[in-house]
């Protein structure tokens, strides 16, 4: 029963650390939450201040690597995050 309740405990700890490169619209950058579609910050001068250099830029669409996947954050002309999405 204890050995059950230890192994759930440590799944979900495990999704929780994950949980914002697995969300399809948010991304982590340590600390902190990039989210698409807000309306106050959110970037891209947020985006470098907080998650850094992306491995690459195309355009309105940076990737950066987290957890061993290519997250592609995209953004309208304006400069705002639009979408953020993980291959």
């Amino acid at each position: 029963m204890l050995r059950k309740k230890l192994c759930l405990m440590v799944i979900l700890a495990g999704s929780m650390l994950f949980a914002g490169t697995l969300l399809a619209s948010t991304m982590r950058c340590g600390s902190h939450l990039i989210e698409s579609g807000q309306r106050h910050g959110g970037g891209k001068y947020e985006v470098l201040k907080k998650c850094g250099e992306p491995k690459a830029r195309m355009g309105n669409t940076w990737i950066y690597k987290k957890g061993g996947r290519d997250i592609e954050v995209r953004f309208d002309d304006s400069g705002s995050v639009t979408n953020i999405s993980s291959n």
